[in-house]
C-alpha cells in the first residue's frame, strides 16, 4: 500500500525542513530588514535581529500550542487542515511572485529608530513568520499527534531554519550587496515551488476527504 506523502511529513525531517524553509527561510527577510534598519548602526541592528528571532520563536510555539488545542476542541478533520493550509501557502506564494513583477517600494517605517520593541514585532510578524509558515506548524504537529520525539523533531528544525534567519539578518548588507540577482531570481524559484506545494496540498486535503479520487503522488 503506498504510502501517503504529506503522512509522511511528519517523521521526515528533510521534508520538514524543505516546507519550513519555504515558508519561514531567511531569503524573503533580507530586503525587508535592510530598509526598516536603514537609518540604525551595527548594534541597532543586532537588537532588532536578536529580538525578532525571539518574538517569532515565541509567535511559532504559541501557534503550535493554540493551533493544536483549537482543532481538538472544534473536532477539525486533518484532510480540511491540510486542505486550509494548502490554500493559505498557494494564495500566499502566488501574491509574492505577483510582487516580483509589480516591483513596488517598501513602505518607508514610520516607527523611531529607538522603538525596538515595536520594529521588532513588524520584523518578525509577517516578515519572519509567515502565514503559510504558522500554517505548516500547525499542520505538521497535527501530523505528529503528539509523538514526543516528531514534535522534538519539528522544534529542531524550526530553531535550526530561525537561526539561519538571524544569522542572515547579521550580514544581510553583504550579502545583498554581492547577490541581489540571484537572490531576486531564487525567490521566484522559490516562489513557483511554493504555489505548486500549495496546490499539492490542496489536492491531497481534497482527495483524503473523498472529493477526488485518492492518488499515490
Amino acid at each position: 500500500m503506498p504510502i501517503d506523502p504529506l503522512a509522511s511529513a511528519a517523521i521526515d525531517p528533510q521534508r520538514i525542513f524543505v516546507f519550513l524553509f519555504l515558508m519561514l527561510g531567511p531569503v524573503k527577510i533580507l530586503m525587508p530588514f535592510v530598509e526598516m534598519t536603514r537609518h540604525g548602526d551595527a548594534a541597532f541592528r543586532r537588537q532588532i535581529a536578536d529580538r525578532a528571532i525571539l518574538f517569532s520563536a515565541a509567535a511559532l510555539l504559541l501557534a503550535a500550542v493554540i493551533g493544536d488545542n483549537m482543532i481538538a476542541n472544534f473536532g477539525i478533520p486533518l484532510p480540511v487542515l491540510i486542505l486550509a493550509g494548502g490554500l493559505i501557502l498557494f494564495l500566499v506564494a502566488l501574491n509574492t511572485i505577483l510582487e516580483q513583477f509589480t516591483a513596488l517600494p517598501l513602505p518607508k517605517p514610520e516607527i523611531a529608530p529607538r522603538d525596538l520593541r515595536s520594529l521588532a514585532a513588524r520584523l518578525a510578524f509577517p516578515i519572519v513568520v509567515t502565514p503559510s509558515g504558522v500554517a505548516a506548524i500547525i499542520v505538521f504537529c497535527a501530523l505528529a499527534k503528539n509523538d514526543v520525539r516528531q514534535l522534538l523533531t519539528i522544534g529542531s528544525i524550526t530553531f535550526a531554519i530561525l537561526l539561519l534567519d538571524w544569522l542572515a539578518m547579521l550580514f544581510a548588507e553583504p550579502i545583498l550587496r554581492w547577490g541581489r540577482v540571484a537572490l531576486q531570481l531564487f525567490a521566484v524559484i522559490l516562489g513557483v515551488i511554493q504555489v505548486s506545494l500549495g496546490l499539492q496540498l490542496m489536492l491531497r486535503g481534497l482527495s483524503m476527504s473523498g472529493v477526488l479520487p485518492l492518488s499515490a503522488g
